[in-house]
């Protein structure tokens, strides 16, 4: 217990703090989510905890009814999501998920980013053994109910890791049982703020200051890329 929480506090999710950076991530999971399974929050479980996480983020709601539409607008361009997976420098492994409407143009900027940083661009799942894929919940607590108690309750649904962060409780499970949890937690009230696939390493290297500066700086380019949505690594987390 605990290591999928140490890596995600230390992580952080840096690419999060800007706010319309959040605004354009969570616009097209929101397109992808109406368009696999209908623009009706009511019917489509993955598209109403988005929209819940929306109104968290202070995302404002025509931003959403846009997103929502450009489901169903012939107009619009389709997104499509496509993880790549490489090597940076020193044998990090490097996870990219991205959300696109060019392919084309994505992993040529995927590929640049990778060479241009002493790393290499490899085949898609050659990298899924080094990590365990999860969905994590962000949920308000409720009175009454432990955190005992409820990791025991949780478990039947594929919940493995219970934990606190600030005033918010983090609930790691398996990336199958993601409906399965979303749907105990509706169905017993609980608040969800944000519901996440996480990919965390199964083991992480270390490497020194001057070789993490240098891996930095490859990860940024990713997160800087307007098609990515997530990036993970095995990279061991600083003092």
């Amino acid at each position: 217990m605990g290591r999928a929480f140490e890596y995600r506090k230390a992580t952080k999710m840096k690419r999060w703090g800007n706010m319309a950076r959040v605004f354009t991530k969570l616009g097209k999971q929101i397109t992808i989510a109406a368009r696999e399974g209908g623009p009706d929050a009511d019917t489509n479980p993955r598209l109403r905890v988005l929209i819940q996480q929306a109104k968290k983020e202070n995302m404002p709601k025509d931003n959403v009814e846009r997103a929502i539409k450009k489901a169903t607008d012939k107009d619009h361009s389709d997104y499509k999501e496509v993880v790549y997976e490489g090597y940076g420098p020193y044998g990090i492994a490097i996870v990219v998920e991205t959300a696109t409407d060019n392919p084309t143009r994505t992993v040529a900027n995927v590929r640049s980013y990778f060479n241009k940083h002493g790393g290499s661009l490899g085949t898609s799942g050659s990298l899924e053994f080094l990590f365990d894929h999860k969905c994590v919940f962000k949920i308000a607590p409720k009175d009454g109910i432990s955190l005992e108690d409820l990791e025991l309750e949780l478990i039947d649904y594929g919940v493995d890791e219970v934990e606190v962060e600030e005033d918010d409780i983090l609930l790691y499970g398996d990336f199958k049982s993601y409906s399965d949890i979303q749907s105990y937690l509706e169905e017993n009230g609980f608040e969800i703020h944000s519901a996440e696939f996480e990919r965390i390493p199964r083991d992480t290297k270390d490497l020194n200051e001057e070789q993490r500066a240098q891996i930095e700086k490859l990860l940024e380019k990713f997160e800087e890329d307007e098609d990515v949505q997530n990036v993970f690594h095995n990279m061991a987390e600083g003092e």
